[in-house]
């Protein structure tokens, strides 16, 4: 292992962390302004996390420890899915022990702890999130899984560091695989991510609510990590889109300078594709639930005829 290396390594997870509070804030910025309402502060993220850590976290009498190692789980799986994802650079110490399928499962154990959790405690609240959160994941990951299939059919390999290095050196064009692959994974983005249609992250309706219904009982540093956590799994998949579809502007190997110009790159890049988010929340409309289902099931549609197109046809 490189010294270049392991410093692109720390960067990848420092800039991961303190990032992805701030692209969440960056996106309820916008999505406030373009409902025409009064918008919070871009650093708002920043402060709910310091008054969270600094409250006491209260624990039902009937909880387990598994109710409280969960916040911490989660949080470790969402910082080591940042960690193998090539945001700056594709010289990452961690990428050769954890391909595409490892990332997918990264995602997939933070979300049966959670739902876990949910349901030790035993309210009818948290055990209609976790059922709910299952069905998404049953329905969002193979659909996941086909795109991130396509676009290893392009480089002949499912580990991310070499897919950006193929993509990046391909000439610019439109792949009518890739198209097809980029409207699949943004539905599935906005799935696993709670965001509208799907679901809304700012509501507390009994009936839609699915994230939220996870996490009624948790309070103080635990909430905090929690919160902490679905902001980098949204870092996270906005870098996974960055990287399948837009991978220029990320380092190769010994090459610093190239290094130093990622993060604004980086910084430009989350910037519109947090706009491009906001604007798709406020257009749409929050879906009922037994219609997610039908959401999803196109999503994998839309991934197997481009993986299919991608086999096919070459394109």
């Amino acid at each position: 292992m490189s010294l270049l290396g392991a410093l692109s390594q720390v960067l990848a997870i420092l800039v991961a962390l303190l990032l992805a509070p701030l692209l969440t804030g960056w996106i309820n910025q916008w999505r406030a302004w373009m409902q025409n309402r009064s918008a919070p502060g871009l650093l708002q993220p920043y402060r709910t996390l310091h008054k969270l850590f600094h409250k006491e976290s209260v624990v039902a009498e009937h909880a387990t420890p598994l109710f409280r190692a969960v916040p911490y789980i989660v949080f470790g799986a969402m910082t080591l899915a940042c960690g193998i994802i090539p945001t700056l650079s594709t010289d990452l110490p961690l990428a050769p022990a954890a391909d595409s399928i490892a990332l997918v499962g990264l995602f997939a154990l933070a979300r049966v702890f959670l739902s876990l959790a949910a349901m030790d405690i035993g309210t009818s609240f948290g055990t209609l999130g976790a059922r709910r959160e299952m069905l998404i994941g049953f329905l969002a990951e193979p659909a996941l899984l086909m795109v991130l299939f396509t676009a290893s059919l392009i480089s002949t390999s499912t580990s991310l560091t070499t897919i950006v290095e193929t993509l990046a050196h391909r000439e610019l064009a439109i792949y009518p695989s890739l198209a097809f692959a980029g409207v699949a994974f943004t539905m599935v983005s906005l799935a696993e991510n709670a965001r509208v249609p799907v679901d809304n992250p700012t509501t507390h309706l009994e009936l839609t609510m699915i994230h939220e219904a996870l996490i009624l009982e948790y309070s103080g540093r635990h909430l905090a990590l929690i919160e902490w956590a679905a902001s980098l799994k949204l870092f996270a998949y906005s870098c996974i889109g960055l990287a399948l579809f837009f991978p220029w502007g990320v380092a190769e190997a010994d090459a610093p300078l190239a290094l130093l110009l990622a993060l604004p790159v980086l910084v430009i890049k989350l910037a519109v594709g947090g706009i491009a988010l906001a604007l798709l929340e406020t257009i749409n409309a929050k879906m009922r639930i037994f219609r997610v289902p039908e959401f999803l099931a196109t999503a994998f549609l839309l991934a197997v005829i481009a993986m299919l197109v991608r086999i096919l046809l070459g394109g």
